[in-house]
């Protein structure tokens, strides 16, 4: 592959996939591993993503005469949002290169004999872009066939062959890697020491925490983010403590907020004074938004009155927003009136949010808070199709009357088929309203309507209008 490639094309590619990687990566170079996905691989809000800014101009030049199968392949970094990504469009550019390198082919289809030892030979290359491109195709491999040949690499005296060498052990999952990887970790090179704790955070083997605790007083932030990233993806709770005065003592925010993260993806209850600590006092947006985030997953009430305190008062509307989302995934339901509250931030996201949470309490027959109602007059249309959700499932007598007034005014179909249901739920049941929905013109209003006269729960689970992403590390 590499080797038909002339310089001028190669540098187009590198240009093309070091843009298109820009989205993502959080290391800033192309040999080092992408840990800003959550476990499971969870996607987050490309709008709330403060990553590099992208050249336009540099991005299209380098693209223009790039080959269709590398121009795919780094097209594919590029994500898009929404049900089914991009993958499923009928037409793209591309689309011909796109059909020859999708996931599922990578992985259905095993590279020949030749080809992986062309990758292994192109993981020594002068240029990064062979080196990347290599190590991808590698990873799409399974480790009994490619983890030998990479273990044998991390044992190089060149630093960006072992580097990439332990990028490519931590795609394959190579669970015989594990002791050279955790030798790894004591590596001269700052990227073979983040490559490698990143690998056994893939790996997820219980003998690595230990050694990859040791590297969260490792004097390169790199490499105490892919620890501390690491750690918080292991089964076990062991690491807390060191989890804990990172979050309280290291001087990057952006370890901080791993370190917040790691906590709360590990439900690990004996951080959540210092997640609380740190949602009140920290002096980053992004550490305090993911301490929010933390609280809520581990759903501990202790937390609720910092919550409540970061919703009324944090400038930011990424920390209210998530410390809404927390409280409604604690489903604390004396924290009613600070969600009612939250109905009335200047910002749609928080008050839409805030809806979902009311809703999320799931409290048949509790009284809506006058806020709720009010944002079934909502600018915005997520906002008023939470509103209408979270009503109905209060299940609010006292709110027909205001859900029949926004039914009269809302033009959006996902709106008013909420409102139905809503109002459905809620009890209505005169004629003459039934009498008028089943007459609609609009087909969707009457399988609403035959819906919610079939029973309330017909409805169940639609619509679940989830709230915007949480943060991942």
């Amino acid at each position: 592959m590499a080797g038909t490639m002339n310089g001028a094309i190669m540098q187009r590619v590198l240009g093309l996939t070091i843009a298109t990687l820009a989205f993502s990566s959080l290391s800033g170079g192309p040999a080092i591993a992408d840990i800003s996905a959550g476990k499971g691989g969870q996607s987050f809000d490309q709008a709330r993503h403060r990553g590099v800014p992208i050249d336009v101009t540099a991005l299209l030049t380098a693209a223009k005469g790039a080959p269709p199968m590398i121009c795919s392949l780094a097209a594919n970094s590029i994500r898009n949002w929404g049900w089914g990504d991009w993958n499923d469009a009928p037409a793209t550019p591309l689309a011909s290169a796109k059909a020859a390198t999708t996931n599922d082919d990578f992985d259905s289809e095993p590279l020949s004999a030749a080809d992986i030892q062309q990758l292994l030979g192109g993981l020594a290359a002068d240029d990064a872009c062979v080196r990347e491109l290599s190590v991808r195709l590698i990873g799409t491999q399974k480790a009994e066939t490619v983890g030998g040949d990479l273990v044998t690499r991390l044992g190089s005296n060149d630093p960006n062959l072992r580097a990439v060498a332990a990028l490519g052990l931590g795609l394959v999952e190579a669970q015989n890697a594990v002791d050279p990887l955790i030798r790894a970790l004591r590596d001269a090179s700052v990227d073979v020491r983040a490559n490698s704790a990143w690998a056994l955070g893939r790996i997820e083997n219980g003998r690595a925490l230990q050694p990859l605790v040791g590297l969260f007083g490792d004097g390169a932030e790199k490499v105490r983010l892919a620890a501390v990233s690491a750690a918080g993806r292991m089964d076990s709770t062991s690491s807390t403590a060191a989890l804990i005065r990172v979050l309280r003592q290291d001087t990057s925010p952006q370890v901080r907020r791993v370190a917040a993260w790691a906590l709360g993806n590990l439900e690990a209850r004996d951080g959540v004074t210092a997640l609380i600590d740190a949602l009140g006092r920290d002096s980053d947006a992004r550490v305090r938004e993911m301490s929010a985030w933390a609280i809520g997953n581990i759903e501990d009430k202790r937390g609720v009155a910092a919550l409540g305190a970061a919703i009324r008062g944090d400038t930011e509307e990424r920390v209210r927003e998530t410390a809404v989302w927390a409280i409604g995934n604690i489903e604390d339901r004396s924290s009613i009136d600070i969600l009612a509250a939250a109905t009335t931030d200047r910002n749609p996201n928080v008050r839409g949010t805030a809806a979902w949470a009311i809703g999320n309490l799931d409290e048949e027959g509790t009284r809506a808070p006058d806020g709720l109602l009010r944002l079934l007059r909502d600018d915005n249309t997520d906002v008023r199709l939470k509103a209408a959700w979270a009503l109905g499932q209060l299940e609010d007598r006292n709110a027909i009357g205001a859900i029949r007034d926004a039914m009269k005014v809302e033009k959006n179909d996902r709106v008013r088929k909420a409102l139905i249901r809503a109002l459905m739920k809620s009890g209505e049941s005169s004629q003459e309203t039934l009498t008028e929905l089943l007459s609609s013109s609009d087909p969707q209003v009457r399988e609403a309507a035959v819906r919610g006269i079939a029973g309330a729960r017909s409805f169940d689970p639609w619509p679940w209008p989830w709230p915007r992403p949480r943060p991942f590390p």
